[in-house]
This record gives C-alpha cells, structure tokens and sequence, in this order.
C-alpha cells in the first residue's frame, strides 16, 4: 500500500437481512468467505457495510428493509459510508467503485449497478435472486411481506436492464436450487431487449453455493475486477492452489 496512490474500491456485499457482512470478531476477518481479503492483495481497497435493513442492532433499524427488499441493505448507505471514507483515506477512487455478491449479494450488487450506474463502474453477480419472486419462499417472502403494490416488481433488476452503463458478470449454477437459474436468465432476457453488454458464466452441476468450480469462479471474479477497474491484463490461466490441510 503506498498511501500516494489511489486505489479503486470494492463494495463486498451481503444484504441481509437475516445476516450481518462486517465482521465482529478477529476470525471472521481471517476465514472470510466472501474473500474480501484476496482481492484486497490484488491492488483494491475492499470495504464491508451493514446498511439499515441487518440485522444485530435496534428492531427500528432492522425493520428498515421489511417490505422494501429493494433497498438490498440500503445501497445509499453503502454509498454514502464509501464516500466518507474517502474523505478520511484519499487513497480511495470513488470513481473507480465495483461492487460483488453471492446469493443476496448476487441481487445487490447487480442492482447496485443498474440504479446507481453513475456510482458503481463493475459489479460481478453470483447467484442473485434477480426477482424475488423467484427466490426461495423461507427468504424472500419472509422479509419481503405479502405482495402490497409494486413492492415485488421494485425489487426486481429485469425493469432497471435499461440503465446498464457499467461492466457485469453475471454468474449461476445450472442446479441451483435455492435460487432458480431462471432468475438471471430473466434478467439476460432484459439485457438483452435492451440490447446491452454484459458478461456471463453458467457453471454445470453447481448449486447455490459453488463447490466443484469454486477455484475457477474465484480466478474469474479476480480478472474481472483486475481488467475493469485496474485496467490491467490478469496472467493468463493462473492456478489457484488450495493449501492441503493438516490430517
């Protein structure tokens, strides 16, 4: 880190909000799932947010997003909290802003690109419930509520396919069975009629969470940050090697 740099910025996102993002205790920045740490070393500065709508604090707070999914944590917390920090450390690019997710963080950071397109520049999206009507019932209808105007089309990407300006990779497994496959094929389907650029990978006998190709994944999301928002050419084929556990 040379603090007479600048850096761009990546947003890792889980929006809740039956789950917090920030971490809470020391091992839960070392075993980082959402592997925060590796794409810091890869030249970024990655930050976490719990916006209004998590959960761990006041009921008031946590009611934030009932009812609202669209708020995907409340991105404009998410914006907000990186623009303060940019304040405090110069370092950060805040017009060079990615955003990625897994699941929920799949809809938000594919959302996060399509409402706030002048904000966030690259987003890669791994298993979003594009629409949550096609998400599984114990999730989204649990925080989303009863069908009340246009509560379930809001949080929807396919409407917002026009504002696409930014680059997106767009990631599912074939038997996903949390979050049916059709929910990004809906959204392509948008791109698509759209006539936009976007990226995609469709991974064979993956489910929700991706296990087999789960190496493969993690490279493709690191090129496609290092290409787009560093503007560097990633090594070609790079082979992530896992450490072999102690027996």
């Amino acid at each position: 880190f040379d603090p007479s740099q600048t850096y761009p910025v990546i947003d890792s996102i889980y929006p809740g909000p039956q789950a917090k993002r920030n971490a809470v205790r020391f091992d839960e920045i070392i075993f980082d799932g959402m592997d925060a740490q590796s794409i810091a070393e890869l030249g970024f500065i990655v930050i976490t947010v719990d916006g209004r709508g998590t959960p761990l604090r006041s009921k008031t707070f946590f009611d934030h997003m009932y009812g609202d999914m669209e708020k995907a944590s409340d991105l404009d917390d998410h914006i907000a909290a990186i623009r303060q920090l940019a304040t405090i450390y110069p370092s950060m690019d805040v017009k060079r802003v990615g955003i990625y997710g897994n699941s929920g963080g799949g809809f938000a950071s594919a959302h996060a690109l399509l409402k706030y397109p002048e904000f966030f520049k690259v987003a890669v999206s791994a298993s979003g419930n594009h629409d949550q009507r096609g998400n599984t019932l114990r999730w989204g209808e649990a925080y989303n509520g009863p069908e009340v105007g246009a509560n379930y089309l809001n949080a929807s990407n396919s409407p917002l396919a026009k504002n696409l300006k930014g680059k997106l990779l767009l990631v599912h497994g074939e038997l996903d069975d949390n979050v049916h496959p059709s929910s990004t094929m809906q959204l392509v389907d948008a791109l698509i009629k759209e006539n936009k650029d976007f990226d995609m990978l469709i991974l064979p006998n993956e489910a929700h969470v991706f296990e087999k190709a789960a190496v493969y994944f993690k490279r493709k999301r690191w090129d496609y940050f290092v290409q787009h928002l560093l503007q560097k050419s990633p090594p070609q084929d790079y082979q992530i090697h896992r450490p072999k556990r102690k027996q």
